[in-house]
C-alpha cells in the first residue's frame, strides 16, 4: 500500500465498468490505496445509476478475473460488474448446433 507523508495513504485511481445491450458506464474514482471493491463501487454512484444491479447476485472482477467484494484494489484497476447469464453458454451451443444440423437435413 502507497503512502504519502508518514501514515496518511495514497489516493489512487479506479474505473468502475458495468454494461448493458443498450448502454455502457466507465466511472473513474479517486479512493484511498487499498480500499475493497464494494466501497470503490458504492463511492462511483454506478448503483444509483443502475438500480437493477444487486451486489449480493452480480459477480465482479478486476481485469476479467473475478475477485469478492472484499478484495483491496490497486491504483489504475477496473473493476467490471457482470451481469447474471440469460442462457448457459454451453446451452447455446448445443442449441445452434441442433440448428444448423436440422437445417442440413
Amino acid at each position: 500500500m502507497a503512502r504519502i507523508r508518514g501514515d496518511v495513504p495514497a489516493e489512487v485511481a479506479v474505473e468502475v465498468a458495468y454494461a448493458r445491450p443498450d448502454t455502457q458506464e466507465l466511472v473513474t474514482v479517486r479512493v484511498t490505496d487499498g480500499a475493497t471493491v464494494r466501497k470503490v463501487i458504492e463511492k462511483s454512484g454506478i448503483l444509483e445509476r443502475f438500480p437493477e444491479i444487486d451486489l449480493e447476485a452480480n459477480k465482479v472482477g478486476i481485469f476479467s478475473r473475478t475477485v469478492s467484494l472484499d478484495h483491496p484494489v490497486s491504483a489504475n484497476d477496473r473493476i467490471e460488474i457482470y451481469r447474471p447469464l440469460l442462457v448457459d453458454p454451453r446451452e447455446a451451443r448445443r442449441l445452434q448446433a441442433a440448428s444448423k444440423k436440422k437445417r442440413k437435413n
